[in-house]
């Protein structure tokens, strides 16, 4: 009899806002020598449901309130750890900047630009491979009605 082998699967919530060009970013301090950048982002809790969860991660750590405008789809991502993550992906706009303090893990946000989010992948500066892929999804605009999802 084989042993049964139970796998946590982590679901999270991302969201690429863009201004003027320009995405928002965190900067977060993980354990290595350098900071690295997110979208905001985060695990969707109990009772939750996606669009809720991104809401809620996107004050926390921004300090900005967005108008939710896409769905970008389900990414899953395998970490060299073991870890698979379930990532709902949203695009939005700014709505208000609430100038609340942002999580303690969160050092500073940033507006960048598509050149030096690229820039940051190349030094290997993004927390994961999904940052650039939702940006570069949002920018060619692919992308589903919220609807998709019933909450």
């Amino acid at each position: 009899m084989s042993a049964i082998r139970t796998i946590a699967i982590h679901s999270t919530a991302a969201c690429v806002i863009q201004r003027d060009n320009r995405f928002l970013l965190v900067e977060e301090a993980k354990g290595g020598p350098f900071t690295v950048f997110n979208q905001p982002a985060g695990h969707i809790e109990a009772g939750e449901g996606p669009m809720a969860a991104i809401l809620r991660e996107v004050e926390e750590e921004t300090a900005w309130r967005v108008t939710l405008n896409g769905y970008l789809g389900l990414y899953i991502f395998h970490t060299d750890s073991g870890q698979t993550f379930h990532s709902h992906g949203f695009t939005a706009e700014p709505a208000e900047f609430l100038n609340t303090p942002l999580d303690t893990d969160i050092i500073a946000t940033h507006w960048l630009t598509l050149a030096e989010i690229r820039a940051l992948s190349a030094q290997q500066r993004l927390r994961s491979p999904l940052v650039l892929k939702r940006i570069e999804d949002a920018v060619s605009e692919c992308c589903y009605p919220l609807s998709v999802i019933q909450e």
